[in-house]
């Protein structure tokens, strides 16, 4: 199911600021070589997160589900100086290409690249987040949730994506293991009230969450 309109998204991305030339060749190279190119956060995503990083001013950054890098070059432009970004990648040839374009975009000295699952490294880590992507695999979304929250500080931001899942948490009720653990994910946050939260109809579903 197509929930945006594309007229209209394509309209949205005329109006916005451009990609920079290195996310537009990673969006490039990405969408004529992988398999699951749509895994991309994209233009308009990325120019979000770009914005919500670069009014924060995270010090450290945690994205789960590195895929291609984009999505953390765009968080990692927001870094207050000596700031991180540690990402996990589950996938070692998503890892090998994401590492390559961050040395691209220059920020090889800004990002920590783990490889691995992303559950057992997490815990391992030690960092007081101020930002958190969720952009990995659905059925461990309340998982990562409820490990990275007590490390997000007070005021700090989690944004978990694709929570609408392409449309198929609208149905009732929702059928496939991905829909149902989405729809199940979204349901604890609401549920959670030691968060503010905020679904954002951007792209396939954005979750804006910011702890109390």
């Amino acid at each position: 199911m197509d929930i945006i309109l594309p007229l209209a998204e394509a309209y949205a991305r005329r109006f916005s600021s451009p990609e920079d030339e290195v996310l537009r060749n990673i969006a490039e190279q990405t969408t004529a070589t992988h398999a699951e190119a749509h895994m991309l956060s994209g233009h308009l995503q990325g120019n979000f997160l770009q914005f919500i990083s670069e009014l924060l001013r995270p010090r450290y950054i945690l994205e789960i589900g590195t895929f291609t890098g984009y999505s953390a070059i765009a968080l990692a432009k927001g870094l207050q100086n000596g700031g991180k970004l540690h990402t996990i990648e589950l996938r070692e040839e998503d890892a090998n290409i994401a590492w390559e374009n961050f040395n691209l975009a220059g920020m090889q000295d800004k990002i920590i690249l783990h490889r691995g699952n992303a559950l057992n490294i997490i815990a391992a880590l030690k960092e007081q987040w101020d930002l958190i992507f969720i952009d990995a695999d659905k059925v461990n979304y309340v998982a990562y949730y409820q490990l990275v929250l007590p490390a997000l500080r007070s005021g700090g931001v989690l944004l978990a994506d694709n929570v609408l899942f392409h449309g198929q948490v609208l149905e009732e009720p929702p059928k496939g293991k991905n829909a149902k653990a989405m729809h199940a994910f979204n349901e604890m946050v609401h549920n959670d009230q030691s968060v503010k939260k905020l679904v954002l109809t951007i792209r396939d579903g954005l979750f804006f969450i910011i702890k109390k």
